[in-house]
């Protein structure tokens, strides 16, 4: 890659993080979370991200890439996009001023990273106008079933992180009951499906080769909706939601969540 192509895409990457971080890098409880979140889960989450935008890296990143190593080293220039966009914005809006501790600091432009991270990450692709779509589906063959799961699980993480510090999960996981948690449930694994498999969006999914409905269904929609309540979980652990929390309040708040995350899931697999 040549230095002024390297600059365009790096060009790119900043103006994804922008885009895709904007909208947290405004909601207030992202910066008390970025103060008070226990610092081992906020370790733990920017590891996991870093895992998550390897893996990125591999199917839509800042170029094509033929090892783990240039998949890292796209994942660690992703992050340290995110982490300088969100440092800058941060200070812009007055989030972020020089008499804070550096323990608040580090914890709200790291918190900020991870979705600008993966703005960073994603933004070649849906910025650029110089697309490989040939590789980029036949990278996505390749990697087979479990690139699929991969492709969900990246974008419910994004959707899930992007509602989950928000007050209104709890208060609307509190106003329901179980027929609204069941429906919420219900209605989530069908637009999964149907937005993946039926309506004809942009980058639709071919029913794999001898495959029926069922198989279709239970392989990829309902596996699909699993990683996107064990990713919910993950989530709300992460910020300290479910500590002390009900079990049953902890199944009406994954399923509030879960339905971002559905969506999150379905449109990864469209347009990544």
């Amino acid at each position: 890659m040549t230095s002024e192509r390297y600059a365009v895409g790096l060009a790119r990457a900043f103006g994804g993080a922008i885009i895709f971080g904007v909208p947290l890098l405004m909601t207030m409880e992202m910066w008390w979370l970025g103060f008070a979140m226990e610092r081992g889960r906020l370790l733990l989450l920017m590891g996991f991200n870093v895992a998550v935008l390897v893996g990125l890296s591999y199917f839509s990143g800042f170029e094509k890439t033929f090892s783990l190593k240039e998949d890292t080293m796209d994942a660690l220039a992703a992050f340290g996009v995110g982490v300088i966009t969100s440092a800058v914005l941060l200070v812009l809006l007055a989030v972020v001023t020089f008499d804070m501790s550096w323990s608040e600091v580090v914890g709200r432009i790291a918190l900020q990273s991870v979705p600008a991270s993966i703005g960073a990450m994603l933004g070649r692709k849906q910025l650029g106008a110089e697309q490989d779509m040939d590789a980029e589906e036949e990278r996505k063959r390749e990697s087979g079933y479990g690139g699929e799961l991969f492709l969900m699980l990246a974008g419910a993480l994004f959707l899930a992180f992007n509602v989950a510090p928000t007050e209104e999960v709890i208060l609307i996981a509190f106003q329901m009951t179980p027929w609204h948690a069941l429906l919420l449930g219900a209605l989530s694994i069908v637009l999964l499906h149907t937005f993946v498999y039926t309506v004809g969006f942009s980058g639709q999914e071919i029913r794999p080769e001898g495959g029926t409905f069922l198989s279709t269904f239970l392989h990829f929609t309902l596996a699909g909706y699993g990683i996107v309540l064990l990713v919910s979980l993950y989530v709300l652990w992460t910020f300290g939601r479910t500590d002390g929390v009900a079990l049953s309040e902890i199944a009406n708040m994954l399923t509030v969540l879960g339905f971002p995350a559905s969506l999150g899931a379905a449109t990864a697999r469209l347009v990544i």
